[in-house]
């Protein structure tokens, strides 16, 4: 296998594991009652129903970090990077998804008023894990 189809295939993987983390963040923050003290009515289950198609959105959007540590001369701070890249898949949440597809208003401001400051943090939780999971995966 070519090295970038198979730093493709990693991007992919650490993808769905930065979704599986930014899962368990959201799930947390619902758990410890953090969503209800800021007001954000966003409820996040661990059921496998509901967390595989989150796995594979994940990796999709780890296809498109790919674009950003695929030439070998990027391949340094993949964590930053994907911290980064992060705030593509939030901008699409917020002004593309909640509004359009869920019907939530601009920004999901119909779930509540911090509704953008959680989907930002669970989606760095994402660049932040998709980073290192890619790294990792890659290794030297």
């Amino acid at each position: 296998m070519p090295k970038s189809s198979a730093l493709f295939a990693v991007c992919f993987v650490a993808g769905m594991l930065g979704a599986l983390a930014g899962s368990f963040f959201l799930w947390g923050c619902n758990k410890w009652g953090f969503t209800s003290l800021i007001g954000v009515q966003i409820i996040q289950t661990l059921e496998l129903t509901k967390l595989y198609p989150q796995m594979f959105i994940g990796g999709l959007w780890g296809l498109g970090y790919f674009f950003v540590v695929g030439i070998p001369r990027h391949r340094r701070h993949w964590v930053r990077k994907g911290l980064w890249f992060s705030l593509i898949p939030s901008i699409t949440a917020l002004f593309y998804i909640y509004p359009s597809i869920y019907h939530k208003g601009m920004a999901g401001f119909d779930l509540g008023m911090l509704t953008p400051l959680l989907i930002i943090l669970s989606n760095m939780v994402w660049g932040i894990f998709t980073g290192f999971f890619a790294r990792l995966l890659w290794g030297r």
